[in-house]
């Protein structure tokens, strides 16, 4: 399964690129106020093919496809909150066996998503762990907690961006670091302080969606799918 994962990946984000293309279009000839950037993302999500191709890596691992869920139960208690939908969950005899997080952002704005992105990754992960903790995910062996991000690769994005000092100096791992950069590092410290498991980050143009790049070496897809095939063949063997 993992021999051929680069070209799958490459096709699964091509999809998202067409999925984002007609809902604009579906949108512009139904002449909804939304038709200009907006509308290609307020239809829903367009990361259905790279959840199917993770269901395939799961079942290749050993998972029985009935135990795994991308369009319907999804929901899975918090501790902050009653619960939250992810977008691919695995269950297996009443056990967690992993939960994904999907992700994209595609411009022009990238400061604020940036943010609200951090805050919702790191608040996601807070809320789950805190109720496995206290055992509202039942008591077995901790899961498998994947983040998963796609990001429009483009001149703005490699760009460094200025930060604000006035009252403190930023981390110097953020100073001159461009968008790109910096969810590297985000993604990069969400598996050091172990709020994932492991994470993708993947960059794409529109105008090339088979050009697909990773930021960094511990943040391929082909790794992310690698640690969470080992977590399944240990859950299955356990």
């Amino acid at each position: 399964m993992l021999d051929d994962l680069d070209r799958q990946f490459s096709e699964a984000v091509q999809a998202f690129w067409h999925g984002r293309q007609r809902q604009q279009q579906k949108q512009m000839s139904a002449g909804k106020a939304d038709a200009g950037t907006r509308g290609a993302v307020t239809g829903g999500t367009h990361m259905g093919a790279i959840a199917t191709l993770l269901t395939s890596v799961l079942v290749a691992a050993g998972l029985n496809s009935k135990h795994v869920s991308t369009q319907s139960a999804l929901e899975l208690p918090g501790y902050y909150r009653p619960e939250k939908k992810w977008d691919l969950v695995a269950v297996v005899d009443g056990k967690l066996v992993l939960a994904v997080e999907l992700k994209s952002q595609v411009g022009p704005s990238f400061g604020n998503n940036f943010n609200n992105r951090t805050e919702e990754a790191i608040g996601n992960a807070e809320d789950i762990w805190t109720a496995f903790r206290e055992g509202r995910l039942g008591q077995h062996p901790a899961p498998f907690l994947g983040y998963v991000f796609l990001f429009e690769d483009c001149p703005r994005v490699h760009t460094p961006v200025r930060n604000s000092e006035r009252h403190f100096q930023v981390d110097p791992i953020f100073k001159g670091a461009s968008y790109a950069r910096r969810y590297e590092v985000l993604c990069e410290r969400l598996i050091l302080e172990r709020k994932y498991n492991s994470c993708c980050l993947a960059l794409a143009t529109k105008s090339d969606p088979t050009e697909v790049t990773f930021p960094g070496a511990s943040l391929t897809f082909r790794r992310f799918a690698a640690a969470m095939e080992a977590h399944v063949r240990g859950f299955l063997n356990s």
